[in-house]
């Protein structure tokens, strides 16, 4: 009896990783875990159009592909005001981001995805200027190196006013002085970044983004999910 309690405890170690978190109550899921269904590749965006998305281990997994060129995946569906739960697992040397109320075209307030600037959290924005960027304070406390991470993301707003979480503790909170997307745009998608890497442009301007990244690095998301926010929600 000893021998098999052993053998179980070790298979439940081992073989079901204790890093699967479940979805919070209250979310709804937006990815199956099985295929993209409900997920679309933006073919308008600077960033590039052939992006490598498989779901891989009940994953998204978004590469550069070729190499140099990368992509925006996005949901079908805008989202206004939300509270978005999910967990990611970033390569060093990979550049990306969470893109919030994004465009088609992928113009959008991001989460920077960025282990190797150390950027990753940060609010920026994507192709607009953003009035009001934020930085994450204590991550380097709760962060977990090359291994699953939460992310819990509240914007709710004309006036976006956005909080992020992550490992359950608040990084920042900001709320922005106007909004800021063209014509005021108060939805838009959910989307998934690998960054290109400005291959020729980065020789002209002096600066090789290629630097601060590697062939075949990944970003990795799963546990994804939304809970809506009424539509007239202020704060």
């Amino acid at each position: 009896m000893q021998i098999k309690s052993i053998l179980i405890l070790v298979l439940t170690t081992f073989l079901v990783p204790a890093a699967w978190a479940q979805i919070p109550a209250g979310y709804k899921s937006i990815f199956n875990g099985k295929d993209l269904q409900g997920w679309h590749i933006s073919r308008t965006t600077h960033q590039g159009t052939t992006p490598d998305v498989r779901v891989e281990n009940n994953a998204i997994v978004i590469r550069q592909n070729p190499y140099g060129q990368g992509g925006v995946l996005l949901s079908d569906k805008n989202f206004k005001n939300f509270d978005l739960y999910l967990e990611a697992k970033i390569d060093s040397f990979t550049n990306g981001g969470i893109f919030i109320r994004a465009s088609e075209s992928g113009i959008a307030y991001q989460i920077e995805l960025d282990e190797a600037a150390e950027n990753t959290g940060n609010l920026l924005g994507e192709r607009m200027p953003v009035s009001r960027e934020a930085k994450t304070t204590g991550r380097e406390n709760v962060w977990k190196a090359n291994d699953w991470n939460s992310f819990r993301i509240r914007m709710v707003g004309e006036m976006p006013h956005i909080t992020l979480w992550i490992n359950g503790v608040q990084m920042w909170d900001v709320t922005q002085p106007k909004n800021d997307f063209i014509a005021g745009a108060t939805q838009g998608m959910i989307g998934f970044q690998s960054h290109w890497t400005a291959l020729y442009s980065s020789t002209v301007v002096g600066w090789n983004i290629l630097d601060s990244w590697a062939p075949g690095a990944t970003h990795h998301f799963r546990n994804i999910s939304i809970k809506e926010l009424p539509n007239d929600l202020k704060e």
